[in-house]
């Protein structure tokens, strides 16, 4: 039987990508599956209160197991701006084109490009909370580049790969990215609940 787990999110590319690296044995359903259309406000100061405040606002109202992220792209340059602003960087309607331009006007004169994405994930099983992170090192490219990902994928060249998140497609971005990175953490937990 498979194990079913809320993922507190709206946003169809984390679901889809999420979808893609969870086990077969891992239902992962979203906001909308469980008829969740409440717009949960990320009022903390940390991506890690963001991920908890999400997950816990699911556990709470629903009773259901239950994980959330959130991420935020650091850039040194920028004494890791947007941070925890990220999604909303350029304002509150979330436009990611307007995000990206803004970094792009922002590094135009910085030399220093380096900078990380890095996802905390919030699991509430049973009532008690686990964290898990994951982090990719890049850079942020002097203009965007590729035409798939979302969000800041055209401009960050994660780890030396010398393409953009926007260039290497799904698959490859799913091996590498912080997300893929802390959803292995979550996964390696669940599979050890389960021995």
């Amino acid at each position: 039987m498979k194990r079913k787990l809320v993922f507190a999110t709206n946003n169809i590319h984390k679901l889809r990508e999420i979808k893609e690296i969870m086990p077969e044995d891992i239902e992962v359903l979203s906001l909308a599956d469980i008829d969740c259309h409440a717009d949960i406000a990320e009022t903390a100061e940390t991506l890690e209160g963001n991920a908890l405040i999400k997950a816990r606002y699911v556990y709470d109202h629903y009773g259901l197991d239950c994980f959330a992220d959130d991420t935020g792209l650091e850039v040194d340059a920028l004494d890791g701006a947007p941070g925890v602003h990220t999604a909303r960087y350029a304002g509150e309607e979330q436009n990611t084109e307007a995000n990206t331009d803004k970094l792009l006007a922002k590094m135009k004169k910085k030399s220093d490009r380096s900078a990380r994405f890095r996802t905390v994930i919030a699991l509430i099983e049973k009532g008690v909370t686990h964290l898990f992170s994951g982090t990719v090192e890049g850079y942020i490219t002097t203009e965007r580049r590729g035409t798939q990902g979302f969000g800041y994928d055209p401009v960050f060249s994660p780890e030396d790969t010398g393409l953009t998140f926007a260039e290497m497609g799904e698959e490859k971005k799913n091996q590498i990215s912080h997300r893929a990175r802390a959803v292995k953490k979550l996964i390696d937990y669940l599979k050890n609940q389960q021995q």
